[in-house]
């Protein structure tokens, strides 16, 4: 759905074409009249924006690709644990399966189905454009134990403003009407036949729209030509007032919310508004590479905040529904790997290096995690390996990207573990505790992710580091 330094020799080869005049005709006159700082403050502001249209449109499509239909109000399971095949968005992880459902509100609502499951983490969350992320049902709290029914609306959707409807367990209002609601789902991968009950299960997630549910044909959408989607950088350096524009219009905005209001001023500079149709000659003639300069930077700067550690003072603040999320921590979550799970349902721990540098593939590492130093999880947790700078899995032909309780992990005899990373298995090092690299010169990212965290422990837990060998 998105990378993190998207491609960065691509978007340095777009900057110097547009650099160099041969850009959109006119794209200097009215942006050279923005300061720095406005420039910036634009991007900053927009960045949870760009990087969600572009992972909720990406995933429509691969959707689309996999059904034969344009991918909206289609709910797709995994059938297997992810791969390095998988480059939809950045940081995907392969210790949990996913269920998504895309869905479009805006002809009419639309109603999920959720089965029982037989897992100890489950977890759905929704999102839309605007990347505030609600979490409607999780095991943490009760959930999943018996079936579920969800309906979703927006404020826009037609004929609909809410009212219960029988048979249905949950309504719930979404602040977008192209959205993404997804399960995550610990698959048990140690237990073959409990994975293949819990697959079963995830193929059991149906959607249907209102008039489907009443026994009825489905309304039918108004055809939509959605801006062209690419990576962030891109979007920034070619159609970003297009995206924003269209973005604008379909979602809906918080009178009171101090950022919804600091971004609508922001855009309003380039006249982009709500309820506007994208006119090029209506806006403002923007010269883009300022903005994606901008934006790479932007890029830049957190993932060196990432590598050095220091992002790990906004894992309390990630991943949480509008009016309880900072301007920091949202750009935090849209550049580094959208619509992850807020601090009580999973912890992103970045995974740096006890000499402080980047990890390098040019180099083998072990983390090595003692008895007491281990995971505070109360579910389950796992270490990924990823490149830093798209934030996909390392190929390998063994498909081993993580070690945990679901890709394979094996214990010291005293409770501990050591993790290696390494272009080869070392001597005495268990298959499953091995992380293979390709002795290359590739930046190297690690998170290790807690699931169902205990938070108390947490407060005094340390995470470990990377030992360069």
């Amino acid at each position: 759905m998105k990378t993190n330094l998207e491609k960065l020799f691509i978007a340095v080869m777009a900057l110097t074409f547009l650099l160099s005049g041969c850009g959109q005709p006119g794209t200097t006159a009215e942006s050279d009249e923005l300061t720095d700082d406005e420039i910036e403050n634009i991007v900053r502001r927009s960045y949870q924006y760009v990087a969600m249209y572009n992972v909720i449109n990406k995933n429509a499509m691969l959707y689309g690709a996999q059904t034969d239909t344009n991918g909206w109000n289609q709910c797709i399971a995994d059938t297997a644990l992810k791969d390095h095949t998988y480059q939809a968005i950045a940081r995907p992880n392969n210790d949990t399966l996913y269920t998504g459902c895309m869905i479009d509100l805006r002809a009419e609502p639309v109603i999920i189905h959720y089965p029982a499951f037989d897992s100890k983490y489950v977890v759905l969350e929704t999102s839309a454009y605007d990347h505030y992320c609600e979490i409607p049902l999780s095991t943490t709290f009760g959930d999943f134990d018996e079936p579920t029914t969800i309906l979703y609306y927006t404020s826009r959707t037609e004929g609909y403003k809410g009212e219960p409807v029988e048979g249905v367990d949950t309504v719930m209002e979404l602040s977008g009407d192209f959205a993404i609601a997804f399960l995550r789902v610990m698959p048990h991968a140690s237990e073959p036949e409990r994975m293949e009950k819990n697959l079963a299960t995830m193929q059991g997630v149906t959607v249907q729209t209102l008039s489907e549910f009443e026994g009825g044909a489905a309304k039918p959408a108004d055809p939509v030509d959605f801006p062209a989607v690419s990576t962030d950088l891109e979007v920034y350096g070619s159609n970003f007032l297009e995206v924003m524009q269209f973005v604008f219009n379909h979602t809906t905005f918080d009178s009171e919310d101090e950022m919804d209001q600091a971004i609508l001023s922001a855009m309003g500079q380039l006249g982009v508004e709500p309820g506007r149709s994208f006119d090029p000659e209506a806006v403002a003639v923007i010269g883009t590479s300022r903005f994606a300069e901008t934006a790479t930077t932007l890029v830049q700067d957190t993932m060196a905040m990432m590598t050095s550690g220091e992002s790990v003072r906004y894992m309390n603040d990630l991943f949480k529904p509008k009016g309880q999320i900072a301007l920091e921590a949202m750009v935090l979550q849209s550049v580094t790997g959208p619509i992850g799970v807020p601090v009580h349902q999973a912890v992103y721990q970045a995974i740096v290096t006890t000499d402080g540098a980047p990890m390098n593939a040019q180099q083998d590492y072990v983390i090595r995690v003692s008895p007491e130093e281990m995971p505070p999880a109360t579910a389950f947790w796992s270490t990924t390996l990823y490149d830093l700078e798209n934030g996909f899995f390392i190929p390998n032909d063994r498909k081993k990207y993580s070690v945990g309780e679901n890709a394979g992990m094996k214990p010291d005899s005293d409770g501990g573990i050591e993790i290696h990373v390494a272009a080869e298995q070392p001597d005495g090092v268990p298959e499953e505790n091995w992380l293979p690299i390709n002795r290359q010169d590739e930046v190297l990212d690690i998170i290790m992710r807690i699931y169902a965290p205990d938070l108390e422990r947490m407060d005094t837990w340390t995470a470990p580091k990377a030992e360069k060998l």
